[in-house]
């Protein structure tokens, strides 16, 4: 008696691997999507850290930092009256390719603007035309 030793045909391995390249596909969307909610995310609270940072410097130096002043990256450091103080070791940087937006207009207010991924308004609120791609979400002191 001889036994008949039964494998897979070319048709099965052929929709086992379309069926597992299939759901590859779906997994790496969704991954993507998270990566870019995680980057929205620090991006909110990068500006939220930096408004409390404002603040406290307005608080000490009576005024908000000059536009150019505000370097992503850099320190935020006092100027005139409380020049010998630091408020943010280091300004954070946008986590992906565009960057945030600052603009004080005035002594007594600011924008802070960045662009989020995630957004489905793609509204364009009033940040300047400096913004990088765009903003989306804004952050105004109180």
């Amino acid at each position: 008696m001889s036994q008949k030793v039964r494998g897979f045909t070319l048709i099965e391995l052929l929709v086992a691997m379309t069926i597992m390249a299939v759901l590859m596909g779906i997994s790496l969307v969704s991954y993507q999507g998270s990566k870019k909610a995680a980057r929205d995310g620090k991006r909110k609270a990068d500006l939220e850290q930096i408004r409390s940072a404002l603040e406290i410097y307005r608080t000490d130096c009576k005024t908000y930092p000059a536009t150019g002043s505000v370097v992503w990256g850099q320190p935020l450091a006092g100027a005139g009256v409380c020049v010998n103080n630091t408020y943010m070791e280091k300004i954070p940087a946008d986590p992906g390719s565009n960057s945030y937006y600052y603009n004080r207009s005035g002594s007594n207010s600011y924008v802070l603007c960045a662009s989020l991924e995630t957004s489905t308004e793609g509204l364009k609120p009033d940040c300047g035309s400096n913004c990088v791609g765009i903003c989306n979400y804004k952050v105004i002191n109180p």
